[in-house]
């Protein structure tokens, strides 16, 4: 009976391969960062254009909200481009693929879904401390 192919570990994985998967999310995010930009900067320049009272305006909520979401879209790409920055940190600095909270392995499956990923799944279930 042969064993299941085992994954490689994070210090097993090629430093290249990862540092050129996190450039090329970080490459991806900054993309839809600019995007997102200019749809809050189109948003808020057609809004500039009306009446700025949201209250009796029957367009005001739905902008209003429009504007809200892309602004939330906007931080979760940045904070999300934080991430990546901080994982190539770790990488340089020899940390990549350990969990933060346990210091074991981050099995590769996870930083292939997750390459920022800083918990194992075992820690992420646990949620946040």
């Amino acid at each position: 009976m042969n064993a299941a192919p085992r994954s490689p570990s994070p210090a097993e994985l090629p430093r290249a391969a990862v540092r050129e998967r996190l450039a090329a999310e970080r490459a991806g995010t900054l993309g839809q960062i600019e995007a997102l930009q200019r749809d809050f900067d189109g948003i808020v320049a057609a809004n500039a254009l009306v009446a700025v009272d949201d209250e009796h305006d029957p367009d005001g909520s739905s902008t209003a909200f429009e504007r809200a979401h892309v602004a939330s879209l906007l931080a979760r790409a940045h904070d999300h481009l934080d991430a990546l920055d901080r994982a190539l940190e770790r990488l340089e600095q020899g940390g990549y693929g350990l969990c933060e909270r346990c210091g074991r392995p981050i099995p590769a499956e996870r930083l292939a879904v997750r390459p920022a990923a800083t918990t194992c799944v075992t820690c992420a279930a646990a949620g946040p401390r």
